[in-house]
């Protein structure tokens, strides 16, 4: 049987040989319809792979309670996210008091989106974030520091003129200046001391970012005033298990705080740290259902088109064909010979195909900076696919050919 199988191989790849450019014509059709198909799908799960790296650089185990809902919109659908009155300092205080929860606790608010920071003769692009937060804000937040320290609780509570900086920050105002703690730098129209730097974070998929200064609360309550003032709380847990029971005892204390009649819907939100990341990938479903259909019809045409060709191939080598039955081969074998032939043409197609998919796809993992992604999923199932292929476009061609009577295969031509 091994014998048998092997010898048809060896007459599959003859004929290949024999007939090289149509051969290869055909390959490179499944080939690219191939690579289309993994090298989409390999993009997918990397920007999947990008969001979810994103997202745990923003805390993996953490939620923010704050006044309005996400402004996420995908396509043209999509509706006004909505807006509650603003949380105030003094409902974030009594929050943390009620909040008894394992969990570390901070509050935080935005003083500006586009402010310029100054040192000396050097000045930043006026694209700066201004925050305000306390002793946990890095914690909560993902944040590490590269040098220096964090807020003492006296900083926080005086409202000290101190600063933490972004990486960004720290380039374009210090360069490559060996000493940079300690130094003065302008924010607005104050002036505050360099206690901490940032590791970098990056901006991935658009979040994080190290174009930012960090205030202490008080510190921006008193030199950013702004009408309506809003602040959040962040909350992380020290585990995911412990996300959903932190985040319903967090939802009914601030309800309380919040004095929500009972029945009524809540005049805040409660955003985990992977809502967005769930929304997007949810929304990578429809191009990954897409990608599929599209790459089934390209192959569907290839099928097609390899039909055609061994349809050619038996016309060709009729009298072959005559001559193997003449010497005892029975429409068995003449059946597995043309159908391993159409089989070995998509395989080779196939892998060609695969390793052309996974080339470009993780073309998408080198711009957005995330790991190098060997989609086995897509491998055995476009091998998978391509044995199928295989099967239905030499299936029709090799009846033809088990079929044809040796008499009539001898005396053709």
């Amino acid at each position: 049987m091994f014998s048998l199988f092997s010898e048809n191989i060896r007459i599959a790849l003859r004929s290949i040989r024999t007939h090289l450019l149509r051969t290869v014509l055909t390959i490179l059709i499944i080939a690219f319809g191939l690579m289309a198909l993994v090298g989409i799908l390999t993009a997918i799960d990397c920007i999947k792979d990008s969001i979810h790296t994103s997202f745990t650089s923003m805390g993996a185990n953490s939620f923010k309670i704050r006044n309005r809902e996400e402004n996420i919109h995908i396509g043209s659908s999509g509706k006004r996210p909505k807006r509650y009155r603003p949380i105030s300092y003094a409902e974030a205080e009594e929050f943390i008091e009620r909040f008894d929860f394992p969990a570390t606790v901070s509050i935080s608010s935005f003083a500006s989106f586009n402010s310029t920071c100054k040192y000396k003769s050097k000045k930043t692009n006026p694209n700066i974030e201004i925050l305000g937060g306390d002793e946990n804000y890095l914690f909560t937040n993902g944040y590490d520091l590269d040098e220096g320290r964090n807020f003492s609780v006296q900083e926080i509570q005086s409202g000290s003129h101190v600063v933490i900086i972004g990486n960004e920050v720290r380039d374009d105002l210090f360069g490559n200046q060996s000493r940079v703690l300690n130094e003065i730098i302008t924010i607005g129209n104050g002036k505050y001391r360099v206690i901490g730097i940032l590791k970098s974070k990056g901006s991935s998929m658009g979040f994080g970012g190290d174009k930012l200064c960090i205030l202490s609360n008080h510190n921006v309550q008193q030199f950013f005033p702004r009408p309506n003032r809003t602040y959040t709380i962040n909350v992380t847990v020290k585990s995911p298990q412990q996300l959903n029971p932190a985040t319903d005892e967090a939802t009914g204390i601030f309800r309380l705080v919040r004095r929500v009649p009972l029945g009524e819907e809540n005049n805040f939100e409660v955003i985990r740290s992977d809502n967005l990341a769930m929304i997007l990938i949810e929304n990578l479903r429809y191009v990954t259902f897409g990608t599929i259909v599209i790459g089934f019809i390209t192959l569907l045409g290839a099928a097609l088109g390899l039909t055609n060709i061994m349809l050619v191939s038996v016309a060709e080598r009729t009298r072959e064909i005559g001559t193997r039955k003449a010497l005892g081969a029975t429409q068995k074998n003449i059946l597995r010979q043309f159908l391993l032939e159409t089989i070995v043409i998509c395989q080779i197609g196939g892998i060609i195909g695969i390793l052309l998919g996974i080339a470009a796809g993780n073309l998408m993992a080198l711009l957005l900076g995330s790991n190098f992604i060997i989609p086995w999923l897509w491998i055995s199932g476009g091998i998978v696919l391509c044995f199928a292929v295989g099967i239905i476009a030499g299936i029709y061609p090799a009846l033809q050919a088990s079929q044809l009577p040796p008499v009539e295969a001898l005396r053709y031509e």
